[in-house]
Parts: structure tokens; C-alpha cells; sequence
């Protein structure tokens, strides 16, 4: 794979930061979940207006990866502490994608990389998220990145509530 670049992305990627949420979001659940269940999340909860209105609001920060002109997946930050840890200046990783064909090459390891660096350029201690308890594939991704579980809490997609993990790395 050739060089990743990263960029970060402002109101004019609006429409592309939507429409590849929408796309890697359904690759990645699509085959675990009912077709009532993701088209009812997608519809309502995940909508591309909503998606497209996240870019450029304050305390979002979205970061695009990019594969000569292509792009190859993104990351949205928030500059957002959790309730379980109520003391420290936090950022959370809300999402974090590669496109389907690039998963395995590095696009992952290139944004949270980034997401890293912004969180200690922003003078934060810990850098957290939430993962779905049964995404192996991701969770030891973040495992290899020292993200640690420190919490558990439901996430509702359609009408399945599941179990996302939240797990935190401090930066240090």
C-alpha cells in the first residue's frame, strides 16, 4: 500500500464524511445484525443529514485517511470526558473506520496514530471509546494500542440492545 496521508477534514467534506460513515458502518454490522435492525438504525439514528451536520460542530474533530486520492477510512474525535471518568481531560474516539478493502494496511494504525497526537496536543490525559462486545477483530486492535476496558455500556441499535465495551488509554 502506498503512504497514508492524513487530513483533517472541515465543512466542505460534509457529505463525503456522511456517506463513508454510513457505508463502513453498514460493512462492518450489516452481517451481524437483522435487516429490520440496521435499516431502522440507519434511517432514524444514522442518518446522513445528521451525520452531515457532526462535521464542524464544536468539540468534533474528523480526520480523513487518504490513499493517493482516495479515500481509504476516518476518525471522529470529541473533545468529551465520560462519566466514569469524571476527573480526567478526556477525548473520545467516537468512530473509527477503514473502507472494507483496507482493512489490515494500516489505515487504522495511521489514525490512531493522529488521534493519539491530537489528544496530547490538546493536553488530554485519557483517550477512550466504546466497542461492541462481540467486534473481536477491533477490540484487539485497541488492545495492541494499551486501550484497557473500563466499562461497559448499551448501545441500541434498531431494537437490539447490545453491549459496547468502553475502553481507555491514557496518554501520559
Amino acid at each position: 500500500m502506498n503512504e497514508i496521508v492524513i487530513k483533517q477534514a472541515t465543512k466542505k467534506d460534509a457529505v463525503l464524511i456522511a456517506d463513508l460513515s454510513r457505508q463502513t458502518f453498514y460493512d462492518t454490522f450489516a452481517m451481524h445484525n437483522t435487516k429490520a435492525d440496521m435499516d431502522k438504525f440507519m434511517n432514524l439514528q444514522f442518518t446522513r443529514q445528521k451525520l452531515m451536520s457532526e462535521v464542524g460542530a464544536a468539540g468534533n474533530i474528523f480526520l480523513l485517511a487518504y490513499v493517493n486520492n482516495d479515500v481509504v477510512g476516518y476518525v471522529r474525535l470529541c473533545e468529551k470526558a465520560h462519566s466514569f471518568l469524571p476527573h480526567a481531560p478526556a477525548m473520545e474516539i467516537a468512530r473509527i473506520y477503514a473502507v472494507q478493502k483496507d482493512i489490515g494496511k494500516g489505515v487504522g494504525s495511521a489514525l490512531m496514530q493522529h488521534c493519539i497526537d491530537i489528544s496530547k496536543a490538546c493536553n488530554k490525559s485519557v483517550l477512550w471509546l466504546g466497542v461492541w462486545e462481540k467486534n473481536q477483530r477491533a477490540i484487539d486492535f485497541y488492545k495492541k494500542w494499551q486501550f484497557e476496558k473500563f466499562g461497559e455500556h448499551e448501545f441500541v441499535l434498531g431494537d437490539d440492545v447490545q453491549i459496547d465495551w468502553l475502553m481507555k488509554r491514557v496518554i501520559g
